[in-house]
């Protein structure tokens, strides 16, 4: 098959890609490297001029004015111009409702474009769109991410402006018509699956796909001290609970001062990312998830213990309740000064989650049997 995959977050499609490939699919990636992490394209409509330096002055006087980011506008302008590559495929998928990040009436029109010239198009129920953004804000899951919008926090609000564009008449207009003309909608993980299942186009969820055979698994090994580390992107760090995080370790710190290390970035590309917490024993991902995202898959994979989410759906879905592969991190200072307090005071659990992780990864999240399961769902569909 030729397979179009439009979007990236958080390497999905990349390692999604790789999984195709190795069965002999022609792909080709599409995507703007999803800003600082600058995630690697087949063909990228990447914005350059609203991101240079001369452009960034007007980008940010408009911002300050009007609440849009110019450089969407540049990414849909550099789309259109890609059109004439993009077409004849067999499968399109689409990484989420608003893959080409551009404005609602443009994105729509490109959209458009982007299905009457192929056959087939799918969609990705990842991170937030029309269907996840109302389920969130009519309060039916136990927390969700949009919790520190709801608790009032100032400082938090301003990371949130762009997920109401979601249930804007503008986005439901894209959200109406993708839902009218795709073959279906896949769930990426767990987190997804409950406001889905009840929709006539939902196909299932496909676990995230992670290439085990370029992710190395490293043995965990305590010379001297434990190592946690946290990885902060600045754009959303109420969304994955990070506040939680910092008054834990600020208290991990006090109780363990000759017994940790804790490294901590902010908005570093990918790769920086990964050189990083290679060192790290216990890394710190997110604490707002029934289910892990690719990060914490990545980590998981390379034999680390993680904070995520591992809450009892997800226990209940991979049959894991008595083989701990992750820690699941809880909304709660307290509950996440606890577990770390228990991994530093038996470092054995530490060597053992990594290796039931690693397993974990190999046997539900493996890169060509993911791969296999997205052919599979996307075949039998005309």
């Amino acid at each position: 098959m030729r397979i179009l995959l439009v979007g990236e977050f958080s390497r999905l499609h990349n390692s999604l890609k790789e999984g195709l490939v190795q069965l002999g699919h022609e792909v080709v990636l599409v995507n703007n490297g999803d800003g600082f992490k600058d995630y690697p394209a087949d063909i990228s409509y990447k914005a350059k001029f609203f991101k240079s330096k001369l452009g960034n002055i007007p980008r940010q006087i408009w911002y300050r004015m009007f609440k849009f980011d110019l450089a969407q506008l540049e990414f849909g302008i550099r789309f259109y111009f890609k059109l004439k590559e993009l077409k004849d495929f067999d499968v399109v998928q689409l990484i989420n409702e608003a893959p080409i990040q551009t404005l609602p009436s443009f994105e729509l029109y490109l959209l458009k474009k982007l299905l009457h010239q192929n056959k087939k198009t799918f969609l990705l129920c990842c991170g937030v769109d029309y269907v996840i953004m109302k389920y969130m804000l009519d309060k039916k899951l136990r927390y969700s991410i949009m919790d520190p919008y709801f608790e009032g926090i100032p400082e938090a609000k301003i990371q949130y402006h762009s997920m109401f564009d979601f249930v804007t008449k503008a986005h439901k207009k894209v959200h109406d018509y993708l839902y009218k003309n795709i073959q279906g909608v896949i769930a990426s993980d767990l987190d997804y699956v409950t406001p889905l299942k009840e929709n006539p186009k939902y196909l299932g969820l496909i676990p995230n796909p992670i290439n085990t055979d370029t992710i190395a698994f490293e043995e965990q090994k305590i010379e001297d001290k434990i190592i946690i580390f946290l990885g902060i992107n600045n754009g959303n760090s109420y969304k994955k609970g990070v506040h939680y995080f910092e008054k834990a370790l600020e208290k991990i710190q006090a109780l363990y001062p000759d017994k940790v290390e804790i490294i901590v970035t902010r908005s570093i590309p990918y790769s920086d990312y990964l050189r990083h917490y290679s060192r790290a024993h216990i890394v710190l991902d997110q604490v707002y998830s029934f289910d892990q995202g690719y990060n914490a898959l990545e980590a998981m994979s390379r034999g680390k213990v993680v904070f995520t989410g591992a809450e009892r759906e997800f226990l209940d879905h991979y049959g894991l309740q008595e083989n701990e592969v992750a820690i699941n991190a809880l909304p709660d200072v307290d509950s996440i000064v606890n577990e770390l307090s228990s991994l530093i005071e038996q470092p054995e659990r530490i060597m053992a989650i990594g290796l039931r992780a690693r397993a974990f990864i190999e046997r539900e999240h493996h890169y060509i049997k993911t791969a296999k399961m997205y052919c599979d769902t996307w075949n039998p569909i005309s």
